[in-house]
């Protein structure tokens, strides 16, 4: 409305030449200049009623509510599913954990076992290795003292043994033979 009346209010700056003018202040407006108004303000604003406007804006406002209201209504169940969602792949995440715990200490106890059954493993060798090189020592060493034993009894032997005692020796060990071999016939 402020457009109709702009050309009527820019007329009244313009210097009037005894022509048609308009004057916007109601106080210095005369019954003429107001029924003009009046006019084109009916005229142009004719099946645009002041009740009609409000009654759409109303209708626009409580629309853009019911609008608003869906929309938060689906805001609440889709935050509501997303709860739910959240909940669940909690659930799953507190399962995978204690699965991936529980898993990790089977690995753990496994492998314990595993380098625990290695090192029996190796121990088995490394004692039959102690065992047989202790063996072969004891061997060597029993050797030495019979070779130390035979040369000392055969110094010792060499060293009383004259001939004659050395003749009855090997006839007494002849007859021994003989006696051997009369009794294997």
């Amino acid at each position: 409305m402020k457009n109709v009346i702009d050309p009527f209010i820019s007329l009244s700056y313009w210097p009037s030449a005894g022509g048609f003018g308009s004057n916007t202040n109601i106080l210095e407006t005369n019954i003429i200049n107001s029924s003009v108004v009046l006019s084109v303000l009916i005229y142009f604003g004719k099946g645009v009623s002041l009740s009609n406007l409000l009654d759409n804006r109303k209708q626009k406002i409580l629309e853009t509510i019911r609008n608003s209201e869906e929309l938060c209504k689906g805001a609440i169940d889709q935050l509501e599913k997303a709860r739910a969602c959240l909940r669940n792949v909690e659930m799953i995440a507190d399962e995978i954990q204690v699965n991936g715990n529980s898993q990790i200490e089977r690995e753990k106890e496994d492998l314990l076992n595993t380098a625990s059954e290695n090192l029996e493993q190796l121990e088995d060798p490394k004692n039959e290795t102690i065992y047989s090189e202790q063996q072969r020592a004891f061997d060597q060493i029993r050797q030495q003292v019979s070779r130390q034993a035979l040369r000392r009894a055969i110094g010792t032997l060499n060293s009383r043994l004259n001939t004659e005692l050395h003749l009855r020796t090997i006839d007494h060990n002849i007859g021994l033979l003989r006696t051997m071999m009369n009794t294997n016939d």
